[in-house]
């Protein structure tokens, strides 16, 4: 359906201390990025925007489809992707995120996920989708995570503000509503909060998920 949500992955950063960029981190027989994605297939979205930036080629050149998403939806295990390259990375994650913003033509919500973060379960993944509120928050053991979802009334209004301004945060935004204007979800997993933005981040997790 037109209205239906979408899924923004950012992946626009220099990645500098992973020394790597963290969605071509291999995770078993892929790449990260392509497991996120491989997640997200699991649960009732059907188009996702990746939010490229710094080191984009990279991404490319090892997975040459994703410039081809450049310009037309590519389908991918049953999703429709779409690339969008930020050419300004140096302005931040929110500068990618409203790239992204930019480029979506519709009126439903926007779920959004930094690369670092590792989708949650598709059940409770799902359960977020299915709330209403001009903001959904998953929280696990007291502590707020990802993904967020945006109704339209909220992330369009992102797509406004100057980049360079200290509250050019997504996080900022969200504190600026009123509190039933915002939905928290309690979550029974872990991955919601978790943080894979350094080697040892990543290690550990790779050690949890063989566990």
């Amino acid at each position: 359906m037109e209205n239906d949500p979408v899924f923004v992955l950012l992946a626009g950063g220099k990645s500098e201390r992973m020394g790597v960029d963290k969605g071509l981190l291999k995770y078993k027989l892929t790449f990260w990025i392509l497991e996120q994605l491989n997640r997200i297939s699991t649960t009732k979205i059907k188009k996702v925007y990746l939010g490229l930036g710094y080191n984009y080629e990279h991404y490319f050149d090892a997975i040459p489809w994703l410039k081809d998403a450049l310009t037309n939806n590519i389908d991918y295990q049953g999703l429709k992707v779409k690339t969008i390259v930020n050419p300004t990375p140096e302005l931040g994650s929110f500068s990618t995120l409203q790239t992204v913003l930019k480029n979506i033509k519709f009126n439903g919500d926007v779920l959004v996920i930094p690369i670092d973060v590792p989708l949650l379960n598709s059940e409770e993944l799902n359960n977020i989708l299915s709330v209403k509120n001009n903001i959904v928050i998953p929280n696990f053991e007291g502590k707020n995570g990802h993904p967020i979802k945006m109704a339209a009334n909220f992330w369009q209004k992102l797509i406004s503000l100057d980049v360079s301004k200290e509250n050019s945060r997504l996080d900022l935004q969200i504190k600026k509503l009123n509190s039933e204007e915002i939905t928290i979800i309690k979550v029974n997993d872990a991955s919601t909060v978790k943080n894979l933005n350094a080697k040892t981040a990543w290690i550990s997790y790779l050690n949890e998920e063989k566990n």
